[in-house]
Parts: C-alpha cells; structure tokens; sequence
C-alpha cells in the first residue's frame, strides 16, 4: 500500500512554477526544486517524474492561473477595447508592484520551443488561446480592426518581455496605452 503524500501537490507546482518562472528550465537544479517544494527527492520524482515533466506541470499550472485569468478579463463584461485595456493595466499595474518575472509563457518561448517539441505545442497552444481571447474581445468593441487579434497578442507578449527587460513603468504605460489605442480604435490615431 502507498504512503499518502505528506506534501500538498498544488503548493508544490506553484513554488515550482514560481522558480521556473523566475530562473528559466535550465537555470534551475533538481536540488533547487527539492529545497524550494521542501520535499525528499524521492517524493518529488514519484509525484511528477523528472525535471521536465515538472517543468511541463509547472507550465500547465501557470496556464489554469494566469492564462485563465488574462482570458477571463478579456472575456468579461463591457466594451471589448475596455477590456483589451484592463488587460494591458495589469500588465503595468504588476510590474508597478514589483513583479519582473515577465510572461512565463514568454520565457518558454524563448527558452524551451527551440529545444522541445512539447514545450512548444503547449506555447503555441497557449498563444492561440489567447489570440483567441483578443478576437471574442475585439468582436464587442465597435469600429474595432478584426485582424488585430494576432497584432494584440504579439503587443501583449512583448508589453511582458519589456516588463521583464526592466522597462520603466511609466514607459509600459505608454506603450500600453498606444498599444491599444492603434489596434482597438485605429481610426482615433
């Protein structure tokens, strides 16, 4: 019979998410994770297998937080460009607040599609999901460009590689605000 747990799983992949998230796949020691999760090395590999499927648990759990939680504000209620807007406000609004870590999504993108094929379905996955979440948003904004579904996407990533590049917030702000202006309403530029 096997021993229960004596850690909780979620708590695990959310510190294990945060060191990725912060670090990088190959920055980031199993000695790392052991000592972060605060759990034997034995149990880590019999909850979530090696190092890359960790990583891959990590990635999943980052999409049922904040992925979800940018597609939620997309999907809310109101007018769609004000929506697109509050989007991009948290971006600038999380950053304000000290949180450089950028889009983890991102950061696998740049790391892990190169090198892993799983990795970069998933990232290509999450992309389109989003894009997705831009066009429903942009089909609620009167006068909005429809094409610029793929335009916002490739906006809001690089609005969070800024973030994590140190852009001053002000900046971003700038930035978002044209952003989003020039591809929710073109015609007011």
């Amino acid at each position: 019979m096997a021993r229960p747990r004596e850690f909780d799983i979620d708590e695990a992949l959310e510190a294990a998410m945060n060191l990725f998230w912060a670090q990088g796949y190959e920055a980031t020691s199993m000695q790392e994770l052991v000592d972060v999760l605060g759990i034997k090395k034995g149990s880590l590999y019999a909850a979530f297998g090696d190092k890359r499927q960790l990583y891959l648990a990590a990635l999943r759990h980052y999409d049922k937080l904040e992925i979800a939680g940018g597609i939620a504000i997309l999907d809310g209620r109101g007018d769609g460009a004000d929506r697109i807007k509050r989007l991009f406000d948290n971006v600038t609004r999380v950053v304000g607040n000290g949180d450089r870590r950028g889009c983890f999504l991102c950061n696998a993108a740049v790391e892990q599609t190169p090198v892993d094929t799983e990795v970069d379905d998933y990232v290509s996955a999450g992309m389109r999901r989003i894009e997705a979440a831009f066009a429903r948003a942009l089909a609620d904004s009167p006068g909005a460009d429809m094409a610029a579904a793929q335009a916002l996407t490739t906006a809001y990533m690089g609005l969070r590689v800024m973030a994590k590049g140190g852009t001053a917030v002000v900046e971003l702000k700038r930035t978002a605000s044209r952003l989003v202006a020039a591809l929710c309403h073109p015609m007011q530029i």
